[in-house]
């Protein structure tokens, strides 16, 4: 050996001692980051580990806005300190020193979106929103960090590309697949200007989602019609005591307040005999960030969609639909479109019966109108009473929200072997005076499953609609946690000691939402990211539990009079179940209309997009019945614009009936139908408990034994069945 090699082994290990060095120091950082801090986690509440009964719950109590800020700052600088102690690992990536702690990592970051989200979705204020809008773009530079971070990639890809070779366990196998395929769709793979641009349009986008949504709540807190005493014609008793409460909530007493929320104004619309009034609370709503204001969110949708085509381009995709489909079950727009064409054609026909029945009672009654959208619901009332000798208002009476809860709670019971009981007032923490808790149990074994969480009121700063949201979901590779799920709605808060009446659509919700928790308390999953889901099929298994609500076992037991408590009358029930398919055009119209064009938008070029006028085009070309609008129309649309949950997903109801629509018959068709004991441990062993452990196409095959027929769901809504 020359003096060269001598000097060349002598160079490397001086480089190697470096290396280890400067390693070991980095490590000794960012255990020296996680120990300082702790000082900090126990100064603030939204940081510290949950305590208390059902292993730990929020502080909801103690919950300040001062502390959101810091919280989120130090919870940021924590989660990046645990992808540092990944990405400075010497050792060759694995599935457990790579993947395992991917998953564990950013806990005290979770602990304080929890709070965040009951700010944001429960609880906002003037206070909040500023804080939000301050906090949007640093929290879109914060993920950019991780979803561009070069070497946690290289070590996910790693991971990934040996698990092709060598399966990993089946769960890890998913998992890995589902962290690389999420990664990869953001721009890990991208060279470094691009994936700068990546990160700055995902900043622009942050700020551009909160201005939406804080634009829509503003107008929905803004615009508010008072009534007075000789202008309630119509209304039931109930309603008019729970509009008289928001108006003295508003301090304004005498009056009455239809709120400028869908739980306030439908059933304004259905029942109020002051057309001009209607007219007005109409306007209000579906004009919600469309009045040429400040508040106007024309021009945010505009460069949304510009900014999204610009970011998907640069990962090379032509549009945002095809990049956002690739791994739903529809897997790319064209499907999606295919399945809306096939069912539109047949509402907007079914549109124009109803019509016509409606403006022919408007005419015998000489009421000397044009059915206009403002008295759809109105006279479909009407047509409903006449065909089906139906009156919504007097289904009403027998649909209480408490009884409808024990519904819910027997049917739990029932398929899942669930039980749930109050905890006791004060043991637990909430937001507000109107959450109540109850603790979920298996039925047989007494096992702790988690607690429910029930928020059902609307409110000054709570956004509009209906949702579920987990606090904590089930996983066991760190500790066995169990579920802290929610359920929120927005019902008119009665008057004091009367009971909270709903319509059977809002019922179908409030079902269709406690489908949802029950999916996330059936979790059998091991890590985190199998809790998530496949938007186009996770809304199937709680469209699917809507089906029980109209069972003769919850029907002939919880359906009771509100007065009386006596069960609903059996000729009340056939006429129900009769009129199932009333009014199907209607339903089916106003949400396809917003499907179509929330794919339509993003199929579009946006360059210089006119939103109002590509809204009024797109719907004139779909032939769209001007007797109804979307649903959600596009300035007020906070499925796609308000964030990308739903953006070219919103189809994804659709897509999910048709599985509903399926496995229904299935039910219908076993012995003991819809509380049958086999199918219902197929319904949570392959739909429920897996989560997204399992493809969801083949977990609906091993449920059914095959695809879903989209020829069910014609059925389901009374359309014609093309057997071509």
């Amino acid at each position: 050996m020359n003096a060269q090699h001598i000097s060349k082994i002598f160079k490397l290990l001086i480089c190697s001692l470096i290396i280890t060095t400067s390693c070991n120091k980095k490590k000794e950082s960012v255990e020296n980051l996680k120990s300082e801090t702790t000082a900090t986690a126990t100064e603030n509440i939204l940081l510290k580990e949950w305590t208390g009964p059902y292993g730990g719950v929020p502080a909801f109590d103690k919950v300040k806005i001062s502390d959101i800020k810091p919280a989120l700052e130090k919870g940021m600088e924590l989660n990046l300190a645990d992808i540092d102690a990944i990405t400075t690992n010497q050792e060759n990536p694995t599935f457990e020193n790579t993947i395992v702690p991917f998953e564990k990592s950013g806990k005290e970051l979770n602990r304080v979106f929890t709070y965040y989200g009951i700010l944001s979705s429960n609880l906002s204020s003037p206070e909040f929103r500023e804080i939000q809008k301050e906090m949007a773009p640093k929290l879109s530079d914060f993920r950019s960090k991780i979803s561009q971070n070069k070497i946690l990639f290289q070590r996910i890809k790693s991971v990934y590309d040996n698990s092709q070779k060598e399966p990993l366990e089946d769960d890890q196998q998913r998992v890995t697949q589902l962290i690389y395929e999420q990664f990869a769709m953001n721009g890990a793979e991208l060279d470094e200007d691009k994936k700068k641009r990546y990160a700055a349009i995902n900043k622009e986008l942050s700020e551009l989602y909160t201005n939406f949504s804080n634009n829509i709540l503003a107008d929905e807190e803004g615009y508010i019609t008072y009534l007075s005493k000789d202008q309630l014609g119509g209304l039931s008793a109930p309603l008019t005591k729970a509009y008289e409460k928001a108006a003295n909530d508003r301090g304004k007493q005498n009056m009455y307040a239809v709120t400028n929320t869908r739980s306030s104004m439908d059933p304004f619309l259905k029942y109020s005999t002051e057309r001009k009034l209607r007219e007005q609370v109409w306007k209000n709503y579906y004009s919600r960030g469309d009045n040429g204001d400040e508040k106007d969110n024309n021009k945010n949708i505009a460069k949304i969609l510009q900014l999204r085509k610009e970011r998907v381009g640069l990962l090379g995709y032509d549009n945002y639909a095809d990049w956002r489909l690739q791994n739903r079950m529809a897997k790319n727009p064209e499907n999606a479109m295919k399945l809306m064409n096939e069912v539109w054609p047949a509402a907007i026909a079914r549109v124009k019966e109803e019509v016509s029945d409606m403006q022919t009672i408007a005419d015998n009654n000489k009421n000397n109108i044009t059915i206009e959208p403002w008295d759809y619901r109105y006279y479909a009332e009407k047509v409903r009473k006449q065909k089906y000798d139906l009156d919504s208002d007097e289904v009403k009476q027998y649909l209480q929200l408490d009884k409808l809860r024990e519904a819910m709670f027997f049917v739990a019971g029932e398929l899942f072997n669930y039980k749930f009981t109050p905890v006791a007032e004060g043991s637990i923490p909430v937001f507000h005076e109107d959450v109540n808790v109850w603790e979920v149990n298996d039925k047989s074994s007494g096992e702790h499953i988690g607690l429910w969480y029930l928020d059902p009121f609307a409110r000054t700063g709570k956004r509009s609609g209906a949702w579920a949201t987990t606090y904590r979901s089930h996983t066991t590779f760190d500790g066995k946690k169990t579920v802290l799920a929610s359920n929120n709605s927005n019902f008119v808060k009665p008057a004091p000691g009367e009971p909270v009446l709903v319509s059977w659509d809002d019922a179908e919700t409030f079902f269709h939402e406690f489908g949802h928790a029950l999916h996330f308390f059936s979790s059998e999953v091991r890590y985190p990211t199998l809790n998530g889901g496949v938007r186009d099929y996770t809304e199937f298994q709680s469209q699917l539990l809507e089906r029980w609500l109209a069972t003769d076992k919850v029907i002939n037991t919880y359906l009771v009079h509100y007065k009386t408590g006596q069960p609903m009358p059996k000729e009340l029930v056939e006429k129900v179940k009769k009129a199932a398919t009333f009014n199907q055009g209607f339903a089916t119209t106003e949400y396809l209309a917003s499907a179509l064009m929330d794919m339509k938008f993003h199929l579009a070029d946006p360059t210089n997009i006119d939103v109002d006028a590509f809204e009024k085009e797109t719907l004139s070309e779909l032939k769209m019945p001007k007797e109804l609008v979307m649903r959600h129309r596009t300035p007020h649309f906070g499925h796609v614009f308000s964030g990308e949950g739903y953006a070219t997903a919103y189809y994804g109801y659709m897509w999910a009936d048709v599985l509903t629509a399926d496995a229904a018959e299935a039910f219908a068709e076993a012995p003991d139908g819809f509380y049958d004991k086999d199918m219902a441990t197929k319904l949570v062993k392959y739909l429920f408990a897996p989560r997204n452990a399992t493809d969801p196409a083949e977990a609906y095959k091993l449920f059914r034994g095959r695809e879903a027929n989209i020829e069910a769901l014609m059925r389901d809504r009374g359309f014609p069945v093309n057997r071509n």
